[in-house]
């Protein structure tokens, strides 16, 4: 896999993946940075939510689950230092559909995090991961 960064100004990049895709990241202004666009350590929190999200959805249709909607909302504590990395990193599912199986749903969650997510095996070297769902009518 590859991936280009380049700078477009001030502290304003272009991050370019080997498939072609683009995102504009950039500091925030307590760095110097304009804050008009995602922040990197935003960028690898999205993609945990990502990575996890696609396998969620994915066992649910594999086990035939009539699923609606699918959140993955996130929240994280940094190091309060340098670098600030990730300490603690909390996922939580919010599943909408219809009879959903609550079995079937925490597979999915569980077989993400533990088997699956390879974003989340890369970042709970340093930080602590949890999960946790919930599952709504509709």
């Amino acid at each position: 896999m590859k991936a280009r960064v380049t700078w477009v100004e001030d502290l304003t990049f272009m991050a370019e993946s080997e498939s072609g895709h683009a995102v504009l990241l950039s500091a925030g202004e307590a760095s110097g940075g304009k804050d008009n666009c995602l922040r990197p350590f935003e960028l690898l929190l999205l993609g945990l939510g990502g990575c996890a999200s696609i396998d969620v959805v994915s066992i649910l249709k594999k086990s035939r689950q009539d699923i609606t909607t699918c959140e993955a909302h996130l929240s994280a504590v940094r190091f309060d230092g340098i670098p600030a990395y990730f300490t603690n990193i909390n996922c939580h599912f919010l599943v909408t559909g219809h009879n959903l199986s609550e079995k079937q749903v925490k597979r999915a969650v569980d077989l993400s995090f533990e088997k699956y997510c390879s974003v989340s095996f890369m970042l709970r070297e340093m930080a602590e991961i949890t999960w946790s769902y919930e599952i709504q009518e509709g």
